[in-house]
């Protein structure tokens, strides 16, 4: 089912063995092996300081993107069990999936994008994939830092675009100095298609995003699924359902969202309107809702693949994955309404402006003043041959950060 190409690590490692005492000896596969660099390495702990939705520390409840790094692996793992895949490869590829992310959330990515033109762009999966083939520090061979020098199978199943940069699309995988590392993972790959391992990965990231992102704005006080019923408010969730999330009709749309507030446990949960918190009943409510949802939307995908490719294992390019087009705009939907009341919330747009300011303060002072980056960008600052690889060692350095260290460096280096 997954040949020898598919273990295959960029820098040759000898083989390892994980001994279990009191037993006669356990031996890890090389997938699992890379499940645990990820599970081990610093750009995931950094993941616990920075944006999910709600901002990490306003409260002690909502999520950071590192528990939903967490949550997307166990789905993942969950469904590429159920489809015969490999677990550990699509449990990795959820660990890693965000780990490219830079402090405050998608609001940091398109900061950094917007200052990084000449250096090739800024977006969170093609930094996600620098991180695990060059910026995260485990295996280094002569002039070759690998990274963590992942499988070939598994560092695939963690690229959702497989492409390069291209002009009116603001979605890619990798930058140009990336590319032979790229371009190793893809070896035998057919020219811009996923893997099963990374679209199951694509729909745990959906999956836990929509349904766990609405739990804590409803939590939060923020979400109030009685007022999402009425039309004004379901009229603006399903445009926003389309203009960002989903390729479909707004009347289909609307005719989907009234169905999915009709769900027993979603109307129960409704009827605590923004006090669902508040009680111990209500946050029952609210955890039954959750679980309901997490299990309609990876069972739907499981049974409709199932339905089209049988029962045999499925692996790498032998399979898409098959999600129905109602659970698809369900989900979509839900992304919709947590936008609306979370990221449109009163105040959220001065936020937001702050936490551009901070970014593009900290890039302009640290290319002026190459002398405040640490360690590996110093170097890589000094080893550049021309000012887009500059300015990409500063980028590095600002994206690695978590969004305390953002406002701290912000504090220390630009005086407010």
């Amino acid at each position: 089912m997954y040949a020898d190409a598919d273990r295959q690590r960029l820098v040759v490692e000898p083989a390892k063995a994980s001994y279990v005492e009191g037993s006669s000896g356990h031996w890890r596969s090389e997938f699992a092996r890379d499940r645990a660099r990820i599970l081990h390495s610093s750009a995931l702990r950094r993941l616990a300081g920075k944006t999910q939705v709600v901002v990490p520390f306003e409260d002690d409840f909502p999520r950071t993107r590192l528990t939903h790094s967490l949550e997307v692996a166990q789905i993942a793992r969950e469904i590429g069990q159920a489809l015969g895949l490999d677990p550990d490869i699509t449990d990795a590829a959820g660990l890693a999936h965000d780990l490219g992310h830079p402090p405050f959330g998608h609001n940091g990515e398109d900061a950094l994008n917007a200052i990084s033109g000449e250096a090739g762009g800024f977006e969170g999966n093609a930094q996600t994939l620098r991180v695990l083939v060059r910026l995260e520090a485990k295996i280094v061979d002569g002039d070759i830092d690998a990274g963590l020098n992942l499988t070939r199978a598994v560092l695939d199943a963690t690229c959702k675009y497989p492409w390069p940069r291209r002009d009116g699309s603001a979605k890619f995988g990798f930058y140009a100095d990336d590319a032979a590392a790229f371009g190793w993972m893809r070896r035998g790959a057919p020219e811009g298609a996923r893997c099963i391992e990374a679209q199951v990965m694509d729909w745990s990231d959906d999956v836990a995003y929509s349904v766990h992102d609405l739990e804590d704005g409803i939590t939060s006080g923020l979400i109030d699924l009685r007022d999402a019923a009425n039309d004004d408010t379901s009229d603006d969730v399903c445009r926003i359902a389309a203009r960002y999330y989903i390729d479909a009709d707004t009347d289909y749309l609307a005719a989907t969202f009234a169905r999915l507030l009709a769900f027993p446990v979603l109307r129960e949960v409704a009827s605590y309107g923004r006090d669902a918190a508040a009680s111990r009943s209500g946050r029952v409510a609210l955890k039954r809702a959750t679980s309901e949802l997490l299990g309609r939307f990876s069972s739907a995908a499981v049974t409709s693949t199932r339905a089209r490719y049988g029962d045999a294992p499925l692996a790498r390019y032998g399979a898409d994955l098959v999600v129905p087009a109602q659970v698809a705009a369900e989900c979509a939907l839900l992304k919709a309404c947590a936008f609306k009341y979370v990221m449109q919330r009163e105040g959220a747009d001065t936020l937001q402006r702050q936490q551009r300011e901070i970014i593009t303060g900290l890039a302009t002072v640290l290319r002026d003043c190459p002398e405040h980056l640490r360690d590996q960008y110093a170097d890589a600052h000094r080893r550049a041959v021309d000012d887009a690889g500059r300015l990409r060692a500063v980028i590095d350095q600002i994206a690695e950060l978590t969004d305390g260290a953002a406002i701290a460096w912000h504090r220390r280096l630009c005086g407010n």
